[in-house]
């Protein structure tokens, strides 16, 4: 029997009425022959009041409780929703991502999926229960509770649908799928029906919050469709997959990120450079836009942060000031803006057009990169909004 993934986000269950809507939704797809997993978020809110409640204890509470406390969400919506399908008749089982078998690295707050080993789940789907699993959680080889950052639910749903050699993975929430933009900002913003993993994932990593950038990596190396859909509202969805032939290349889409800070480590020697480096290796920082410049002992190191994605983002700071003193500058105020799409960077038509776009409008550029798929622009967030504007005109609006 084919199995099916599904994942369920935090606004899709952030009730319980809500979560009897999926129960009948999943119910249905049971009688229809399928075998079904199910992957659920914590209810809407949950999280943030959880990080609230740890807050009034400590303001510097370690990484390892703040897990506990945190994989407490998902626990809450998985039992409640197999309460729900047992009253439409279907047999469920709920699993935390331990007992699901999602095994992660050693890291807290922002762990990595290394393995999965679904043998309860296979059990279970066999015995003709639909299972349900705590996303956004896992257990690291020591046995320590771990969550995954982020975005992490869709994770462990791909993960799962990999190791299940599932025939989909479905992803609901409260939109339909993937827009060339945020449609928040630019009502013209174009639905887009299916795009590439490549193109997801950057823009995953960009800052759309569609999908999470691992959730695709894992779909593109099994070769797994991403089906994102809305949870009550259904016609349109945005397919992940291969990318299709005979798709126009260029720009797709353009994304945006607020809350960026650029750090900057400068005529040091290599020996403070390699300090700076694990200190953020040890912090779990990840590295944006990464430039290092080599002269004799006085190196010059710089790169961006997503200061959002930083546990403890304040004392992270600190504690760079303290340990580099005035060798180290750490500004902020910044944001980025991306440009997403296939073959972009074939030539640098779109980058220069871009560059000379954003000077005529008064957009400081601060700094670039690029990837095959991507064009990232570092600007003053205060223009973000009206940055995203004029380059979706540009190159989604305008484009033939």
């Amino acid at each position: 029997m084919s199995i099916i993934v599904q994942k369920y986000g935090g606004s899709s269950v952030a009730d319980t009425d809500k979560i009897k809507k999926i129960a009948k939704l999943i119910s249905e797809v049971k009688h229809n022959g399928y075998d079904v997993a199910v992957v659920v978020s914590a209810m809407g809110k949950t999280t943030d009041s959880l990080i609230e409640l740890s807050k009034q204890i400590s303001n510097e509470p370690p990484k390892r409780e703040m897990d506990m406390l945190l994989s407490t969400g998902e626990r809450i919506t998985m039992s409640l929703l197999c309460m729900a399908l047992n009253n439409f008749g279907v047999e469920a089982l709920s699993l935390t991502g331990s007992q699901a078998g999602i095994i992660t690295n050693d890291r807290h707050n922002d762990a990595r999926v290394i393995e999965v080993r679904p043998f309860r789940v296979l059990d279970e789907l066999e015995n003709g229960k639909v299972v349900v699993v705590g996303g956004f959680q896992g257990v690291s080889y020591k046995r320590d509770i771990t969550t995954l950052g982020r975005g992490g639910s869709d994770t462990t749903a791909v993960a799962l649908a990999a190791a299940l050699n599932a025939e989909r993975c479905e992803i609901y929430s409260d939109v339909d799928g993937v827009y060339s933009t945020d449609p928040a900002i630019v009502k013209e913003a174009r639905h887009l029906p299916e795009i590439s993993y490549e193109q997801m994932q950057e823009m995953s990593e960009a800052g759309a919050k569609v999908l999470n950038a691992q959730a695709v990596q894992f779909a593109k190396e099994k070769q797994i469709a991403i089906y994102a859909r809305s949870t009550f509202q259904l016609g349109k969805e945005t397919v992940v997959r291969k990318y299709p032939e005979g798709i126009s290349k260029g720009v797709k889409a353009v994304v945006y990120e607020n809350e960026i800070a650029r750090i900057v480590l400068q005529n040091q020697n290599k020996s403070k450079i390699n300090s700076l480096l694990n200190f953020l290796e040890k912090n779990q920082i990840q590295l944006k836009e990464l430039n290092y410049a080599e002269n004799g002992n006085q190196n010059k190191i710089s790169f961006v942060v997503s200061e959002k994605n930083i546990f403890n983002w304040k004392k992270v700071k600190d504690e760079l000031t303290e340990q580099f003193l005035n060798d180290i500058k750490i500004e902020q105020g910044f944001g980025t803006i991306s440009l997403i799409g296939d073959g972009i960077n074939k030539n640098n038509s779109i980058l220069i057009e871009s560059i000379s776009l954003l000077e005529s409008h008064q957009v400081q550029v601060y700094g670039i990169a690029t990837t095959s798929f991507r064009i990232s622009f570092l600007i003053d967030q205060n223009l973000i909004k009206e940055t995203v504007k004029l380059c979706h005109r540009r190159w989604i609006e305008e484009k033939v």
